[in-house]
């Protein structure tokens, strides 16, 4: 069933990017897409058409709230969960203009995210998906 979710993972930390990809790994998700470029994940976002971005606030050249600015102008249906190393405050904020913007977020979490929440996280997620993703990928 873990197969079914396409998560995309958007972190600029190298470090924190393996890591997430290794606690999905573990979790039993297989289709998953990492990238550590804003600009590259908003190519690889209409091929990949993932169910779930986890996205960081604070990268390089694009920010997150300039990345989720994008992907909602782009009419992006999935779930959204917000990672940051910033003050809560800056991730409540984050997550208020993402959900103006026409997102759906699932949460707004600070780092390091451990393994139970973001598998609480997945699983919320995978009970809100869609089943289907619009061609039948």
């Amino acid at each position: 069933m873990n197969d079914a979710l396409r998560i995309m993972l958007l972190d600029d930390d190298a470090f924190m990017l393996e890591l997430l990809q290794e606690m999905i790994d573990g979790l039993g998700y297989t289709h998953v897409h990492a990238d550590s470029d804003a600009r590259s994940a908003l190519q690889a976002l209409s091929d990949f058409r993932p169910d779930v971005l986890i996205c960081d606030l604070s990268m390089p050249e694009m920010d997150g709230i300039e990345f989720l600015r994008t992907v909602a102008e782009g009419g992006f249906w999935g779930i959204v969960i917000l990672l940051s190393g910033m003050d809560s405050g800056i991730l409540r904020a984050a997550e208020t203009l993402a959900v103006a913007q026409g997102l759906t977020i699932l949460g707004a979490r600070s780092k390091p995210l451990t393994r139970a929440a973001l598998a609480d996280l997945l699983a919320l997620a995978r009970g809100r998906a869609a089943p289907v993703h619009g061609d039948g990928k």
